[in-house]
């Protein structure tokens, strides 16, 4: 009897890390169902392109990630191609007329249901579209294809948001905010740990907001001590702290069990009280300042990340300077700088003094040459510390050098460590002594 030769698809994830953790959702259910996972897209006979929309850039580069692979069905062995995700969920009756070469359209509510609607589309060569509610929260029964490496993994702790914060398409993309079942996120953190993850990256819209919206109220606390309970589990991560949600039991978590990175990503958008209440935050200036204080005060090796965005609409060049000078005084250990989106359907984009492109381009300049020299002088001080670091694999300069994260390095956005001496797996956790730096990154040796 022969085997039914099983169709090939590829899947490329674009965004966040949120994003990611559908994708690999995704490519768990086409696993399980009656196809083949590749990363080869000249290979596929479906692609899948899982877009984001959150911002300007995002949208054009999920939109020439589409057309470029649009290609793949005159050039390949291509057969269908689907966009899943932010995009069509926001745009999907201008996506269904603008691109005639996708073959369907999933929403960020449906991507579940993918293989079932891969074979609702063998009776029909219509194009199809499915962009219900975004209220979908996946559990642990559910399939996930793990595709980041073996040792690292995302875990998405909710879903949506209801900050409501007024430059923010992501209430209207993936609804309000929703907690997955503590029971849910246990189940799912021992199998990923069973599986071989040294570090736990936790995620959501704002992880603070865990567990207010379940009946039994669990703490994003409680969460973390669970979680640290699991003993091959040796980080935990957080990422994506609301600011005005980091309660002081929180801060003794992180200070107190060691199984908990000593990094805390809190994006606080701004400094200046106008433009921080134009944005809708809850955190004025002496709130963000009392908070840093505190962190860095009890946990005095605490590297705090957070972004900004300039160009906001009625930024003065005071605001701005008074940001500047924010960032030179108060030394963030990592920084990312967003240019502000004006986008359709928030209140912020109907609002008047908007910044020119060209404004928004030299304050990001600014900021970012700043931060540089911030983070260069920052990591002068490392040199001759010693840091745990993650072996990573080789770098892509050379395969004379392993490279490496350390417990203050967040997977994909910061900085890495270059390792030029002594042997170790990918995988493993060794004790560095830093040798060098440079603006962003940190050389070392194992010690023996």
């Amino acid at each position: 009897m022969n085997q039914k030769i099983k169709e090939k698809v590829s899947l490329v994830s674009l965004g966040c890390p949120k994003n990611l953790v559908d994708a690999e959702v995704m490519l768990g259910y086409l696993s399980k169902d009656e196809y083949e996972v590749t990363t080869d897209e000249m290979q596929a006979d479906i692609i899948v392109v899982n877009t984001c929309s959150f911002i300007k850039e995002a949208k054009q580069e999920s939109i020439d990630t589409i057309l470029d692979l649009a290609d793949r069905k005159h050039d390949a062995r291509c057969k269908l191609l689907i966009v899943t995700g932010c995009l069509p969920q926001r745009y999907q009756e201008e996506l269904a007329k603008e691109l005639p070469e996708v073959d369907i359209f999933i929403g960020t509510g449906d991507y579940p249901r993918i293989a079932e609607i891969l074979q609702e589309k063998k009776g029909t060569d219509a194009q199809l579209c499915y962009t219900g509610d975004p209220n979908f929260v996946y559990n642990d029964e559910l399939p996930r294809l793990q595709s980041s490496p073996h040792y690292t993994a995302y875990l998405k702790i909710a879903e949506g948001c209801s900050n409501n914060c007024s430059y923010c398409v992501i209430p209207s993309l993936r609804g309000a905010h929703r907690s997955r079942p503590f029971a849910t996120l246990m189940a799912e953190a021992r199998s990923l740990v069973a599986a071989g993850v040294k570090e736990l990256n936790l995620i959501a819209q704002d992880i603070t907001a865990y567990g207010r919206d379940l009946p039994e109220q669990p703490s994003l606390e409680l969460l973390v001590q669970e979680l640290a309970k699991l003993e091959d589990l040796k980080w935990i991560r957080l990422l994506y702290a609301y600011p005005d949600g980091v309660r002081d039991s929180l801060i003794e978590l992180i200070k107190n069990e060691p199984k908990v990175c000593k990094y805390l990503d809190l994006p606080i958008q701004h400094i200046s009280d106008p433009v921080l209440k134009n944005m809708k935050r809850r955190s004025g200036e002496a709130d963000i300042r009392a908070l840093i204080a505190k962190l860095r005060r009890e946990i005095p090796d605490i590297a705090i990340r957070t972004s900004l965005i300039v160009g906001f609409p009625g930024e003065t060049n005071e605001d701005f300077k008074t940001l500047l000078q924010f960032v030179e005084e108060t030394r963030f250990d990592r920084l990312g700088v967003f240019c502000y989106s004006r986008e359709e359907g928030t209140p912020a984009a109907e609002m008047p003094d908007q910044v020119s492109e060209r404004v928004k381009r030299e304050r990001h300049k600014k900021l970012m040459r700043t931060q540089a020299r911030v983070s260069f002088k920052h990591n002068r001080t490392l040199v001759d510390s010693e840091e745990d670091v993650l072996v990573e694999g080789y770098s892509e300069e050379t395969e004379l050098l392993l490279k490496g994260r350390s417990s203050r390095q967040a997977p994909d956005v910061d900085g890495q460590v270059y390792i030029t001496a002594g042997n170790a797996n990918v995988g493993d956790i060794v004790r560095l002594k830093i040798t060098d730096s440079s603006d962003y990154d940190l050389i070392g040796e194992i010690i023996e």
